[in-house]
C-alpha cells in the first residue's frame, strides 16, 4: 500500500511536546529512515515545501531549513496553516505524508482542530503524537500542569530519552502513563516510521501489505556506537523492527462490520498501527475501506474498489508484547459466516463513526470517546 492510496490524500500528523522532550531528534530519525517516502514538514512554527527527507535530515535543529537551492524560512501561524497544508499536499509536491512538529509550547488540541479544519480535500488528519522526556517528566509536569492534558488527547505517546531513566524509575513512570493511549519507549528519539505511516517500499509491490520493508540502517550507523554512548540502538542487530511484533492477515471472505468494531474498540494498549483494507461485503458492495490507526487513533477511508481488483481483507498490525497468534485468531473471528448478509445500513454505524466528517469532526479526544 502506498502511503496515499488510491485516495490521494495526504495524512498530517501533529507531534508535539514540551521544549527539550526531543521532538526534533524524532523528526530527523523519521526523515533519515523514510526510504523514499517523501515527508513535508512545518516545523518549530517554519514551513518548508517539498522537502527531500535525505537531504534536510539533521538539518531541522533551528526554525530553517537550509536546503540545495536556498534557505526557505516562512513564519506560520493561525491564519496562514491552511496555506501551507494546501501548498504542502499538491500534486506537483508529490509528498506521502506532512508532519507538524509543534513548538514547545504549543496547545495540540488547537493544531488537531487547525489540521481538521483544513479547507483542502486532499488533507486528511493522521492522528497526535505526544514526545515526552522520560528524564524530565516530573519536572516538566510541575513546570507544565497542562501536560497531563496533553497526554490525554495524544493517540500516541512516545516516551523519549528511556536511556537516561534507571529501571526502578521507569517502570513506574510506565504505570503512571498507563492508560487508554498507547506508550512506545525510545532513546533518541528512534522508533519504527512503520508506527506513524506506510513508507513506500522500494520497488512497489500491488496489493502487498507484509510487514517487511522496515529500517536497515546498519550501514549508516556502523562506526557510530561511541557516538551516542551504549544503549542508542546503533550497531549491529539493532533493527528498530527487533522491538516490535506483527500480525499479518488476510481474508477472501467479507469481515463482520460490528464484530471487527467489537475488536477494534477494545484493542490491547501495546498495538500501536494497524494499516490496510477491509471489505465488508454485501454491508458496502461499491468500496473497501482503507484503515488507518496510530495508538487509540482510528480512521477509515472508503475508496471505489479497483476494477478488476480482488477483493481481499489484507490488515497489518504491528505492537509490542502483543499476543500475535490471539490477534490473529480474534480477526478470524470477525469474518463473516458464509452467507451472512450485513446489507441492512445498521450494520456499518460502527464503522461510520471513523470516516471522516470535515464539517463535524471533532478532535481525537473527543471523536475515539
Amino acid at each position: 500500500m502506498s502511503p496515499t492510496g488510491p485516495s490521494q490524500q495526504i495524512p498530517v500528523i501533529v507531534l508535539a511536546g514540551f521544549l527539550g522532550s526531543g521532538k526534533t531528534t524524532l523528526l530527523n530519525h523519521l526523515l533519515r529512515a523514510s526510504r523514499g517516502t517523501r515527508i513535508g514538514a512545518i516545523v518549530n512554527d517554519f514551513g518548508s515545501i517539498e522537502i527531500d527527507a535525505m537531504t534536510v535530515a539533521g538539518q531541522l535543529g533551528d526554525s530553517t531549513l537550509s536546503l540545495g537551492n536556498g534557505c526557505l524560512c516562512c513564519a506560520v501561524d493561525a491564519g496562514e496553516l491552511d496555506v501551507y497544508l494546501e501548498r504542502l499536499t499538491r500534486p506537483a509536491a508529490r509528498l506521502d505524508v506532512v508532519v507538524i512538529e509543534a513548538s514547545g509550547l504549543a496547545e495540540p488540541q488547537e493544531l488537531v482542530r487547525m489540521v481538521l479544519a483544513a479547507e483542502s480535500p486532499r488533507v486528511v488528519y493522521g492522528g497526535l503524537v505526544e514526545v515526552v522526556d522520560a528524564a524530565e517528566y516530573e519536572a516538566t509536569r510541575e513546570r507544565h500542569p497542562e501536560l497531563e492534558r496533553h497526554l490525554a488527547a495524544a493517540d500516541l505517546v512516545v516516551l523519549n530519552k528511556t536511556d537516561r531513566v534507571p529501571p526502578a524509575a521507569l517502570d513506574r513512570l510506565r504505570a503512571s502513563l498507563a492508560g487508554p493511549g498507547s506508550v512506545v519507549e525510545a532513546a533518541y528519539g528512534r522508533v519504527d516510521p512503520e508506527l506513524f505511516f506506510d513508507r513506500r517500499p522500494s520497488t512497489e509491490r500491488v496489493g502487498q501489505l507484509a510487514f517487511e520493508d522496515l529500517l536497515d540502517d546498519e550501514a549508516q550507523d556502523a562506526g557510530h556506537e561511541g557516538a551516542c554512548g551504549p544503549g542508542c540502538g546503533h550497531g549491529h542487530g539493532a533493527h528498530l523492527h527487533t522491538a516490535y511484533e506483527s500480525v499479518a492477515f488476510t481474508s477472501a471472505a467479507p469481515m463482520d462490520p460490528r464484530r471487527l468494531m467489537a475488536f477494534l474498540d477494545t484493542r490491547p494498549a501495546g498495538l500501536y498501527r494497524i494499516k490496510g483494507y477491509v471489505d465488508f461485503g454485501g454491508a458496502d458492495p461499491r468500496n473497501r475501506y482503507a484503515v488507518h490507526a496510530v495508538g487509540r487513533f482510528l480512521r477509515f477511508y472508503p475508496e471505489p474498489w479497483p476494477p478488476g481488483e480482488e477483493r481481499l481483507t489484507q490488515l497489518v498490525l504491528i505492537g509490542s508484547g502483543i499476543d500475535a497468534e490471539g490477534l490473529h485468531k480474534d480477526l478470524e473471528a470477525t469474518v463473516a459466516a458464509p452467507g451472512e448478509s450485513h446489507g441492512e445500513e445498521a450494520a456499518m454505524w460502527g464503522v461510520l463513526r471513523y470516516v471522516q466528517r470535515a464539517e463535524t469532526e471533532e478532535a481525537p479526544a473527543d471523536a475515539d470517546e
